[in-house]
């Protein structure tokens, strides 16, 4: 059994791994519309395959992990992820690149789920909060891997050979962690539990990802477009609002322990709640883009410590699988993530942009008043 102070670096260091092979493919996205002629709307079909193939392989992810142990899945789909990224840049035909994006769907959500339910067991062997800085690494990571990613090939290093070195980095971190993963906890509590239907808590928690998942693809997709038509910004400058987003939510979520450690999961959720639907009524509603901008720091810091500290509570239901609570609650959390910006879209489309992004405000509101949900709860012992 590895100690704490190595089970938790091997934690983070899967989190990281889990956010540079993310965010590596969004680089090569371009060349792949490219290579193969696609127009927008057929790129934004085959690219609904990645998420699709994330959310169908969470729940079974779940199962898997409960009966053979968090280590075994990480381990075997991180090394099987490392694949994906070879063959998302040498898809040569559409049916390939439909296939190559399902099995990095499927092989990234994997991991997520099992990792997630690592963390868990990391904090309760541990007896503290962990899960923020866990989550800090992977925005990290999609800092890391994207910007990495970006200056090798503007450095003109071949698309093939940029997604090799990012695989060998994917291989190293799993063979050179593996040994400090947790093998897996037994819990006769929740033996005779995988096979039944979530119980009604965990759904809730579903839900409140749901939300909050929606909030962050929405600065993803919306925000460049929000900038650009509505507060003054070029096209090629529009992108520093997500930026903005994006280093707040990693700073809130590396120092998000220290936050929840000292005023509770309950508060954390309903303040970064709050404080992120104050930075989209600050956004939408101030026609200044200095207002803007500092509303998508306040979104970033606000939403930061919300998923985390409801993966945490999931994994922490009594009686309930780590495993199989976390699966559910990140399946309908990447609904949130695919399904959120085409709400977006028709709200805009029906009204304003400005206007729809106060009604995500409207939703982390409901967030905050849920708060309560994430309460510690008695854990039942053998």
């Amino acid at each position: 059994m590895p100690s704490g102070p190595t089970a938790i670096r091997a934690t983070r260091l899967i989190f990281l791994l889990s956010g540079i092979a993310m965010s590596a493919w969004a680089p090569m996205v371009p060349y792949a519309k490219t290579r193969l002629g696609l127009d927008d709307a057929q790129l934004g079909l085959l690219l609904l395959a990645f998420g699709g193939g994330s959310m169908v392989s969470m729940p079974f992810v779940g199962w898997l992990s409960h009966r053979f142990g968090n280590r075994r899945v990480i381990v075997t789909c991180g090394l099987l992820l490392s694949l994906a990224l070879p063959a998302l840049a040498t898809a040569s035909h559409v049916i390939t690149l439909l296939v190559a994006l399902l099995y990095f769907g499927v092989m990234l959500g994997a991991v997520d789920v099992a990792m997630n339910a690592h963390a868990v067991e990391v904090e309760r062997m541990e007896r503290r909060v962990l899960m923020s800085g866990f989550h800090g690494l992977f925005s990290v990571g999609g800092l890391a891997g994207a910007a990495g990613m970006s200056a090798m090939l503007a450095l003109g290093v071949p698309l093939m050979a940029s997604s090799v070195v990012v695989t060998a980095l994917i291989v190293v971190i799993v063979l050179t962690q593996r040994s400090g993963l947790l093998p897996g906890v037994a819990r006769d509590d929740v033996k005779d539990s995988v096979f039944r239907v979530p119980g009604l808590l965990v759904i809730l928690l579903g839900m409140l990802c749901f939300v909050s998942f929606l909030a962050e693809g929405s600065m993803l997709d919306w925000s460049a477009v929000f900038l650009r038509d509505f507060r003054g910004f070029t096209a090629a400058g529009a992108g520093i609002g997500y930026a903005c987003f994006s280093v707040a939510m990693a700073a809130g979520r590396l120092t998000g322990d220290q936050v929840v450690q000292r005023i509770g999961p309950e508060w954390a959720v309903r303040g970064g709640a709050l404080l992120a639907a104050t930075g989209f009524l600050l956004a939408a509603g101030i026609a200044w883009p200095g207002a803007s901008l500092f509303g998508f720091v306040l979104i970033g810091l606000g939403a930061s410590n919300i998923v985390p500290v409801m993966f945490s509570a999931a994994g922490h239901m009594p009686g309930a699988s780590p495993a199989i609570s976390i699966a559910t609650v990140t399946t309908l959390g990447y609904a949130g993530l695919l399904s959120g910006p085409a709400l977006i879209g028709f709200i805009s489309h029906g009204s304003s942009l400005p206007m729809a992004l106060g009604t995500v405000s409207g939703m982390l509101m409901l967030v905050a008043g849920a708060a309560r949900i994430v309460r510690p709860r008695q854990e039942k012992t053998a």
